[in-house]
């Protein structure tokens, strides 16, 4: 099976500065020819990670709220439609082997938080959510100082978890 990667962040409008961070970290996962997994609307990180991954011709899964695929990002391969609202956010996290969190609100915090209930590790790039999640992450919130930083953390969290799979 193929590593997927969840790129979570704000569904909102990005400015430059964070609309630039999450085309590259798109484009890079794409370049490491892992799957790119967002909650794939035609919005905010969802949309710009998707852009640059499908960009760079990676695969880009959406795990969409609706039972429709009318609010889809254009950059999708791959349009789960689930009738979930925010409760996909749970599909979200479990469908990656690793979670990069990008700034987001209320339910980035919660994608944050249900990866780290599920045993999933959490690489944050460009912000805080919080430290009542680092108190409960057990080593699991991985801070990224830039995206090349997140994509060895990355790396370096697979071929751990591939390691003690072996086991």
């Amino acid at each position: 099976m193929r590593t997927i990667i969840g790129v979570m962040g704000s569904g909102r409008p990005l400015d430059g500065a964070a609309l630039h961070v999450a085309h590259d970290l798109g484009a890079r996962i794409a370049a490491e020819g892992w799957v790119l997994l967002t909650g794939g609307r035609a919005a905010g990180v969802m949309d710009a990670a998707s852009r640059g991954a499908r960009e760079a011709g990676g695969l880009v899964v959406g795990v969409l709220p609706d039972e429709d695929s009318s609010a889809a990002s254009s950059y999708l391969d791959i349009a789960i439609r689930t009738g979930m609202g925010d409760a996909r956010n749970v599909v979200n996290v479990l469908s990656s082997d690793v979670v990069v969190a990008l700034p987001g609100g209320p339910g980035t915090v919660s994608e944050v938080a249900l990866a780290l209930k599920a045993g999933r590790t959490v690489i944050v790039l460009g912000w805080d959510p919080g430290d009542v999640l680092r108190i409960s992450a057990e080593g699991r919130l991985l801070d990224a100082k830039d995206i090349d930083d997140a994509v060895a953390l990355t790396k370096r969290v697979l071929a751990h978890d591939l390691r003690e799979r072996t086991l």
